[in-house]
């Protein structure tokens, strides 16, 4: 797959099924993470899914044709207390650094912006290192960082977050509306 042009979407036939699916073998092949890892993807997407409400919910993805190609969610039922959540975030390896993370990315901080949404936060782990140089350009910053045994392994657990009240996204990561 070149991945030299890509359309963003919503949700269609099979893609909660991708979705689980580029997790799962990106991170056990990557990250040596194991079947509790899926299982927690699958369990967690599909039950995102399930209570979707576009007024607070954003869900995005990014094909190359009709093959998939990434995602990323926003779970907006904790906005007030904690803040939007980013989920699911991924980007094939064959479209990585093609600008589809920063255009799926943009979107879901513009969605976050427009309905109302003051913070976004995200859990990642120490070692993505493209994956936080996206985050940190888009303005999150690092808030808390742990160690846990989780997946099989041991990983440095870290939150981002970002505060959107005053941030400017009519040109945002260089995308403009």
């Amino acid at each position: 797959m070149i991945c030299d042009s890509f359309t963003l979407g919503g949700y269609y036939p099979g893609s909660i099924g991708q979705i689980v699916e580029s997790h799962a073998l990106y991170y056990s092949e990557n990250w040596r993470f194991d079947v509790s890892f899926e299982t927690q993807v699958a369990t967690e997407l599909g039950e995102f899914m399930g209570r979707f409400d576009s007024k607070i919910h954003g869900f995005w993805t990014a094909r190359d044709k009709t093959s998939f190609v990434g995602s990323i969610a926003i779970d907006g039922e904790k906005s007030i207390t904690e803040g939007a959540r980013l989920r699911w975030f991924i980007v094939g390896p064959y479209c990585q650094g093609k600008g589809v993370g920063k255009r799926l990315l943009s979107i879901a901080i513009k969605f976050c912006a427009d309905v109302g949404h003051n913070k976004i936060f995200l859990w990642t782990f120490c070692g993505l290192d493209a994956a936080r140089n996206l985050y940190e350009r888009a303005g999150f910053e690092l808030a808390d960082e742990k160690e846990v045994a989780q997946w099989g392994t041991v990983i440095v657990e870290q939150k981002f977050e970002l505060e959107i009240e005053n941030l400017n996204t009519d040109n945002f990561m260089g995308i403009k509306r």
